[in-house]
């Protein structure tokens, strides 16, 4: 679904919409990485915190120190595949709407 520029989606409840941000990047980040051909070495660790932050937006009230905790180790495993780079920003632009953890 495209959306316009400052157009939120309606969800019909009241949720946190840094929470549904964290979760859209975060699912648009799992399908490139399931459909990128390649393997590397790191490969299941991204998938598991990806899983873990997944979980952590279904929740509705994600821990901010295990989200940064999560995206380091995603940014880890894949940060020099060019090809989810954008996917990983979105990520880590997501976590960062919730600020500091102090």
């Amino acid at each position: 679904m495209l959306r316009s520029v400052g157009q939120r989606r309606v969800t019909g409840r009241d949720e946190d919409p840094r929470v549904a941000e964290l979760r859209t990047a975060v699912s648009r980040l799992r399908r490139a990485l399931a459909a990128h051909p390649a393997e590397f070495p790191d490969r299941g660790i991204a998938e598991d915190e990806l899983a873990a932050l997944a979980e952590m937006a279904q929740s509705g009230a994600p821990e901010v120190p295990r989200l940064r905790r999560s995206l380091l180790l995603v940014a880890g495993a894949i940060g020099s595949v060019s090809a989810l780079a954008s996917g990983l920003a979105a990520v880590r632009g997501a976590v960062e709407l919730f600020g500091d953890a102090r």
